[in-house]
């Protein structure tokens, strides 16, 4: 199985869904805690949603996986350093306990979480991939950065 990652910003609609077919992506998984705000321009929900089926992809939100209101405005207004916020996410992710409800075996081989930052290493997605891999012992887990 091959977990994708991709945030939006800085990419225009045609980018963001080559990356996606290039890569295989079979369905996006929305792990943002808002995803129909008016900055989120092609990716609201609904338009995403309709976007994606256009091309074959499937769509859906995990807010499970989202990090909290709290913990984003701390993270970042620089309250909290990069590993506090990775701790403390981690932290979230065994309490909620995600993969109880978002059964990746009943997933395609080639999912895509999809967030707002141009770049993983700033972006929850990253430890959230990391995390499904760690906790998922039923297939073999690649992590790819779109």
């Amino acid at each position: 199985m091959e977990i994708c990652t991709i945030g939006f910003s800085k990419k225009d609609l045609r980018d963001f869904i080559r990356l996606l077919k290039e890569a295989g992506v079979k369905k996006v998984i929305d792990v943002r805690v808002h995803n129909t705000s008016q900055l989120a321009g092609y990716t609201k929900k609904q338009d995403l949603q309709y976007i994606l089926e256009l091309v074959g992809i499937d769509y859906e939100h995990v807010l499970e996986l989202a990090p909290t209101e709290e913990l984003m405005k701390n993270y970042r207004s620089k309250k909290i350093t990069r590993e506090e916020f990775r701790d403390m996410y981690i932290a979230l992710l065994l309490e909620r306990k995600p993969l109880e409800s978002f059964d990746l075996s009943r997933q395609p081989d080639s999912i895509c979480l999809l967030c707002a930052e141009e770049k993983p290493e700033h972006c929850h997605r990253s430890f959230a991939a990391q995390y499904m891999k760690d906790n998922y012992t039923s297939k073999e887990i690649r992590i790819r950065h779109l």
